[in-house]
């Protein structure tokens, strides 16, 4: 692409953004809830990786090519983040390994909450997921499986808000919170 094409509708792409973000994080909860039997974090391992981190960094590029920093940020960092997950889920690394990894993205969602500039719903939806990445990471560091499901069911609610968020962008439905104009409502 020359520098006269335009990358597209930064709207149009953070909506986009913030589906597979919401379609991911929704998967990778109700993994960890074992609410729906044979299903569980692992199963949402190919989603994470191709929606949540391939698509999901790809789509950041494209905000911060059309300006938006906040977006390109969020969505660059959060995709890199559910590659990582995806591809060492299973693995031989060690709770505390992995908790400390929860730990650090979980400094990045907790950065994107300060940053969300776009209202209350943004900023609850990526509040959620900070506080499931820390209810995971303490799971992870302490071998509590009821930590882990509670960390599962609030990444859950995130999922469904930042889909709510970006399809009532999309369909022009009511939002209780944040900023009616911009494409993606619910992180941006």
């Amino acid at each position: 692409m020359d520098n006269g094409v335009s990358a597209g509708s930064t709207a149009s792409t953070s909506t986009l953004g913030n589906i597979a973000l919401g379609l991911t994080l929704l998967a990778f909860g109700i993994g960890h809830t074992g609410v729906i039997d044979g299903v569980s974090a692992a199963s949402s391992v190919s989603l994470a990786m191709y929606v949540g981190g391939a698509a999901l960094f790809l789509l950041g590029l494209l905000e911060y090519r059309g300006g938006d920093g906040f977006n390109g940020t969020a969505f660059a960092g959060l995709g890199v983040f559910w590659f990582t997950w995806a591809k060492g889920a299973g693995g031989s690394a060690s709770d505390e390994a992995a908790g400390t990894f929860l730990v650090l993205f979980a400094m990045l969602a907790l950065t994107l909450t300060v940053a969300a500039a776009s209202g209350l719903f943004s900023q609850g939806v990526y509040a959620l997921l900070t506080l499931s990445l820390l209810l995971l990471a303490i799971g992870a560091f302490v071998d509590n499986g009821m930590l882990a499901k509670a960390g599962g069911w609030v990444a859950a609610v995130s999922g469904l808000l930042a889909w709510y968020g970006a399809t009532a962008a999309l369909a022009h439905w009511p939002m209780a919170f944040g900023k009616a104009g911009r494409g993606a409502v619910a992180a941006g």
